[in-house]
Order: structure tokens, then sequence, then C-alpha cells
């Protein structure tokens, strides 16, 4: 996929040459592939600028729009034309830069964000029960819980702070916490990496990036989570670079969360690792069980108190579950509801044998560590791929069928996100991901060789 065309090769336009495909009826049918709302936001305004015999170049309107849509849609684009002309190898696109003036590029109204210049609260996404107070500290995420409080008391040199951990440490709990405690006396801004690149985009798309720039930069603490999910986003990754910079000139804190340490972050820029690795960076380590039985038990007693509930559970029992669930906390908590729920069902409190039946699925599926990278190098060994095949551009079907079972094994056996999964699988985007799951469920019902394959590998896998 080729992005800018030179000069001279621009020279090729001079040529008349007849034009076979009709654009519109290719519109009509990219709507009904993509979409209506992604369609109004970045296909519409995709132009035809000239066919030949095994390539069309088309026009965009702007560079980012190119980068969107090269990465996230042009595959589609491409299968989508060769519905009408077979002989199509390849897309190119070149940028109309007479669109670039203000006014010239349109976007449906329906896609318009609120205006940038309402409160934070717009943007925040504050939990209230995500406090200090029920933050249950033990050796495992003491120096990040103080690394905390020293923050809000205006008593840390560091600046920023960068706290680390797998999925469901406390680390999102921790800067909520941060962000409720200084909030009443500070401008504080707490955004999630994708509700922040949200906001970019449609910033742009409005010609609004000047009040964009603005808000965001007017933060006294600036806590952003997931930074993980801009990965590979180069015009976004340029943009926070600079909001970056100018947030640490005029004094103001950040505090940043995410999967990994900067150095691993290897899709991000190395000048903003270098920026994120020079305050203060913070692991939070898995919980041992000393501290598992506090979290279960200062749950237990929260859940009492939120439902007005008399529920009663042993040592014994909470003993058990912070025994048997150690992938995280997210999923330990999951455990206590489901015992929760028997009790309540049941009226009666459960013992270990009945926690071993209730829990009995959730536990055995947690007996291996299964994650994405996991499912795809067994997938592609059972395929006799390389992991370099199966996460390829190249849509072949020997190499398509597996990703896709790659990616159906991924939806069913690990707690990722669709789109967190679609990174996983060279950054596509989690349509591709709900496209996948459907296309396998459907070929387990009537294809013998699919439904086998899929019950091999999940053998193998749990």
């Amino acid at each position: 996929m080729t992005d800018i065309l030179s000069k001279e090769t621009s020279n090729v336009f001079l040529a008349k040459e007849e034009n076979l495909l009709v654009w519109n009826e290719i519109l009509e049918k990219f709507k009904k592939t993509f979409g209506n709302d992604i369609y109004e936001s970045w296909i519409k305004n995709v132009n035809l600028k000239k066919e030949f015999n095994h390539y069309v170049i088309l026009i965009v309107p702007t560079r980012f729009v190119r980068d969107w849509i090269v990465s996230r849609y042009a595959d589609k684009m491409l299968d989508v034309i060769k519905t009408f002309k077979k002989s199509i190898q390849r897309l190119e696109f070149l940028i109309d830069e007479t669109n670039e003036k203000p006014g010239q590029f349109t976007f449906s109204k329906k896609n318009k964000i609120t205006s940038i210049e309402n409160s934070p609260l717009n943007y925040n996404r504050f939990t209230p029960n995500n406090k200090f107070d029920n933050f249950i500290v033990g050796e495992s995420n003491e120096l990040a819980y103080t690394a905390a409080k020293k923050i809000c008391a205006q008593s840390a040199h560091y600046n920023p702070l960068f706290i680390y951990s797998s999925v469901g440490m406390g680390k999102t709990h921790l800067l909520n916490a941060i962000g409720l405690e200084v909030g009443n006396s500070k401008k504080v801004m707490f955004i999630s990496a994708e509700r922040f690149m949200y906001h970019f985009v449609k910033s742009i798309k409005n010609n609004e990036m000047v009040k964009f720039k603005d808000f965001f930069r007017e933060a006294n603490i600036f806590i952003i989570d997931d930074i993980q999910f801009v990965n590979g986003k180069e015009a976004m990754q340029e943009e926070f670079f600079h909001t970056f910079n100018a947030l640490i000139e005029r004094g103001s804190q950040i505090i940043i969360s995410s999967d990994r340490p900067p150095s691993d972050l290897d899709r991000i820029q190395e000048r903003i690792r270098s920026r994120m690795s020079g305050g203060l960076v913070i692991d939070i380590q898995p919980p041992d069980l000393d501290l598992r039985i506090r979290i279960l038990k200062s749950k237990f007693e929260e859940i009492k108190i939120n439902f007005k509930e008399n529920y009663d559970l042993s040592d014994e029992v909470i003993k058990f579950l912070a025994s048997e669930v150690k992938s995280n906390i997210r999923e330990m908590v999951g455990a206590l509801n489901r015992v929760l729920a028997f009790t309540k069902i049941n009226t009666k409190s459960p013992n270990i044998y009945e926690c071993k039946k209730i829990l009995k699925n959730f536990i055995n599926s947690n007996t291996k560590s299964i994650n994405v990278e996991h499912i795809q190098n067994l997938v592609a060994s059972y395929f006799n791929l390389n992991i370099q095949e199966l996460l390829s551009p190249r849509r072949s079907r020997s190499l398509a069928r597996p990703r896709q079972i790659a990616m159906y094994l991924a939806k069913q056996h690990t707690t990722n996100s669709l789109p967190d999964i679609g990174r996983k699988f060279s950054n596509r985007d989690h349509t591709t991901v709900i496209h996948a799951v459907k296309k396998i469920d459907e070929l387990i019902k009537k294809d013998n060789d699919i439904r086998q394959n899929v019950i091999e590998l999940k053998k193998k896998l749990l």
C-alpha cells in the first residue's frame, strides 16, 4: 500500500483513460460494508482520481485522513473495489491539498463532539467508589500508593509519575483516587488514552484543534490511563508529545498508567518514552495471599453496605477464594460475586465444597495463564505457520482462516477487549475481530474441518 505519489507519478493524471468504475456505486457499497458512522466520518470524502488496469488512485482530503484510512480501512476498501473490477490489485492515495483549507472538508454534523469549552466533567471518568480509603495497601503496591498520596499532598518532586502493571491490579483505582482527592482544589483531567484519541480525531475533523490544545493543556493535574493504546498512532503521539511538554512547562503534574514500562512500549516514539521515563516509574506486582484476603474482605464489607444485605462468609471461604483465583484482583472479585449470588438465592452461606462447585468452570479457566500471544503461537504452530505470517496483512485463505480462528479463541478465552485483541493482531480494527468471531461461529456449524480445528485447538489450549 503506497502513501503519497511523487510529482513524477502524478503526471499520469494527464493521460486520458476511460473510467470504468462508477464511483457512486462503490461509495454505496462502502456505506453498507463499513456502516454509516465510519462511512460519514472517513469514507464519504474519498474520491476516485484515476483508474488504471491494476490499480486506482484515490484522492483524500488530508494527510491525517490518509494515514487513518490506510491503517484501518484500506484492505476492506480494496476488497469492495475488486467486486466491481477484479483486476485491481492495489490502492494508491493522493492528498488533495486544496481540501485542507478551512471549510473545504465537511463531516456529518451528528458526529460532532461536545464543545471543548464545556466542563471537564464531560471528559473525566471518575468512579466515586475508587478512593484512597478503600485501596488496600500491601507490599506489592505500597510504593505506588505512597507516591500517589505524596502528589496529592504536593510534596512530590517527580514528574511524571508512571505506574504500570498487568490487568486488574488496581492502577486505574489509584489514578481515580488521585483525581478525587485533589479535584476540589485543582483543575484535574482524568482520561483514558482511547478517549483522548477520540477527542483528538473529532477535533481535527471539526477544525477545533485550537480548542482541543487549550483545553487539555490547562490542567493542573493531567492523568491519562492505559497509554499503551496509542501504540502505532503517529499523529496521536505527535499531539500527546506537545501536550506533555506544554504541561511540564506550566508546572502541571502528569500521571500515566500502562500495562508495561516505558522501555517496552516499542511502537511509541523514543522521545515520548524518554520523557515518560524521566520521572518516577513504579510497577504494581500481583498481590500475595495476605493482600488478596484483605482485598476480598474489604470488597465483601463494601458489597454488604452498598446493597444492605445480611451476607455471611466464613474466613475459610474467603481464604479459599483468595488461594484459587490468583490471576488478578478483578477476577477474584468476580468470583466473590458468584459466591454471593449463590448465598442470596439459597439464603445460606456456602461451604468449601459448594464453592468448588459454584466456581468449577471459573477456577478451571484460571488454572492456565491464557493470553492472546499464547493463542497466536498455538494457532501458528497448529497450521504450520510462523507468527509473522499469521499477523501479516496478507489476506489469502491459508492465512486469513487461521488468523480468524486465533481471534475467535482470543475472544472466547481471554479477558481482552475487542479493540485490545485487534491491536495484538498488527493493530487491526475491532470490527475485524467482530467479523472473525462471527465467521468462525458460522463455519463451526457447517464446516466439519473448521469445527475439528477449533476443537483440537481448544484441547491444546485448555
